[in-house]
């Protein structure tokens, strides 16, 4: 079988520059990085061209080891609108190392819908990712400088909010204590790191408006507290201005290609299932500023990345997608049905009937939000036309549009079908409804998600999680919408229970305040804002060859 990196290699890119004359984007607002990419000025989004294209977005159904496809599906539906003659372009997300290294791999597609230059959007790309890494450990480390030099705000080394980032697994780095070594080496305190995804200078850079919004964003940066319990913000250190200078270049969304040469604009970072998991409404904007059809994504599963788009981007934003795509595949229906990893290539239509209840839940999310969607099966060469024909049956049955898709082996020709069928499911939508209203409670918020999204019984809030609800009403903050954190595994807050889940309780143990991002963040369960590494990371079957191409990543 051909790998992603041998199909890549076969790749004829356009220069960046007539990707941008494709959009009709004037050459004084690119800014190239090389040949194949390029920065887009935020000065773009000012020339006036007329369009306000349509927004697709593409989500999926709960993730399996088997992998879903939704990036793939994505891309591979834009080379088809592309096909088609249709003016589109591509908001994707960037991707994290950490998990590059990790176990997912890489995070541009595969096959023929890839992104490219895929090995250089992997790894470093143009560094937006250190550029955020960086800012958020400037005000970490301008934090321990004051308390280093008099603290003269009286912070509350004990109650220090704000946490170190870095683009990487290290699961040894989630709990560690600062400042050992003597006086000279800083003040002793427990801190730790998150990954640079679950950064909430991320959440604030993917959500603001402009420079101004962003500036305004990290000024209100709740850090921690004083002795005498009083909010210290990160405007009172004096250093959003440096943490806009660090943030300059990654303000502006990134310009590649995929393989057949459809535009995409890449901004913005991943992990629904810890952070808010969508691409920068700048990127989202510019998109539909230059096509006639935006395709943007949200992941995880709908109940995590697409639950967030629509009630904190689209309701921050004023967005609203004309169409939504749910991705599925044979392979993670049958594991939701009880189906071994190992045994996924044989025919099973006992456990593949089993696991359309993952289906049916996402399916019921999606009208949940006024809109009709379109599941795209996104087929393996060991689908059988029995399986196949069973999930369309039950899309049917159930009122839903069906398009099975083969764009990873076959392009945008694979996914033709899909794109037709997205374009006639534009009438059948009506304006979402968010799942809350912002005035309510904060825990009836959390209710509303759990039960609506997930499908739980009640939600269940740990000693911890009741304290920092105190905090979030002395600051005034109930009003803000909700941001979950929940295991992308599964529906429940329990990464083993597949399917369809019942008769279960959400246990939230912890909520974050991100003030400048704009939302509360929703700990559950067991999940964690700094994964680890498994025991056979991918790292271990990456080379670097004689020739220079990458070997292993993806």
């Amino acid at each position: 079988m051909t790998t992603d990196v041998e199909i890549a290699q076969q790749f004829k890119p356009r220069p960046i520059t007539e990707i941008a004359e494709q959009l009709g984007i004037d050459a004084e607002y690119l800014h190239p990085y090389g040949r194949d990419i390029a920065k887009i000025d935020l000065r773009a989004l000012q020339q006036k061209n007329g369009r306000k294209g349509r927004l697709i977005l593409v989500s999926a159904t709960t993730p399996t080891p088997s992998g879903e496809g939704k990036t793939t599906t994505t891309i591979g539906l834009g080379q088809a609108f592309t096909r088609l003659n249709e003016s589109v372009c591509l908001a994707l997300r960037e991707p994290s190392l950490g998990p590059c290294l990790g176990m997912k791999g890489g995070a541009t597609g595969g096959g023929y819908s890839q992104i490219m230059p895929a090995d250089r959007i992997n790894l470093h790309f143009t560094g937006d990712f250190h550029a955020i890494t960086s800012a958020n450990n400037l005000l970490s480390a301008t934090i321990d400088n004051h308390f280093f030099h008099g603290n003269k705000l009286g912070i509350d080394p004990r109650q220090i909010a704000w946490r170190r980032v870095m683009d990487m697994n290290d699961r040894s780095l989630r709990k560690i204590v600062l400042g050992l070594g003597g006086k000279n080496q800083g003040i002793p305190r427990e801190g730790g790191f998150d990954i640079t995804a679950a950064s909430e200078v991320m959440a604030m850079l993917c959500l603001a408006d402009d420079a101004e919004d962003l500036k305004r964003r990290l000024d209100r940066i709740l850090i921690g507290y004083s002795y005498e319990n009083q909010p210290i913000y990160a405007e009172q250190l004096e250093i959003t201005g440096a943490m806009m200078a660090l943030l300059r270049d990654a303000m502006q969304p990134n310009l590649v290609q995929s393989f057949e040469g459809t535009p995409a604009l890449v901004h913005g970072g991943p992990f629904a299932n810890i952070a808010h998991g969508c691409n920068s409404v700048i990127a989202t904007r510019m998109a539909m500023n230059y096509a006639d059809w935006a395709i943007t994504e949200a992941g995880f599963g709908f109940d995590l990345g697409a639950e967030k788009f629509f009630d904190i981007k689209c309701r921050i934003a004023g967005l609203d997608p004309d169409a939504v795509v749910l991705v599925t595949t044979v392979r993670a229906l049958k594991m939701h049905g009880g189906k071994p990893k190992h045994e996924l290539e044989t025919e099973d239509l006992v456990a593949l009937r089993e696991g359309l209840g993952n289906l049916d839940k996402h399916i019921e999310s999606v009208e949940l939000f006024n809109k009709h969607p379109v599941v795209a099966l996104n087929r393996f060469a060991s689908d059988t036309d029995a399986e196949v024909a069973l999930i369309r049956a039950r899309c049917t049955e159930l009122g839903v549009s069906f398009a099975e898709t083969t764009h990873h082996a076959n392009g945008g020709e694979g996914a033709l079908e899909l794109a037709k069928a997205v374009m006639a499911s534009v009438e059948k939508n009506r304006p979402f409804e968010p799942l809350y209203a912002l005035e309510l409670p904060v825990v009836d918020k959390v209710r509303a998600v759990c039960k609506a999204m997930y499908g739980a019984d009640d939600v269940a809030f740990t000693k911890d999680a009741e304290r920092d609800l105190k905090h979030v009403e002395q600051l005034g903050l109930t009003g803000l919408p909700i941001c979950v954190a929940k295991a992308p595994s599964s529906l429940s807050d329990d990464p083993t229970l597949h399917g369809r889940p019942r008769g279960f309780e959400v246990t939230v143990r912890q909520i974050q305040i991100n003030a400048g991002a704009g939302f509360l963040v929703i700990l559950t369960g067991d999940i964690l804002r700094m994964p680890g590494l498994p025991k056979h990371p991918a790292a271990n079957r990456m080379r670097l060859l004689d020739n220079g191409i990458i070997e292993g990543l993806g």
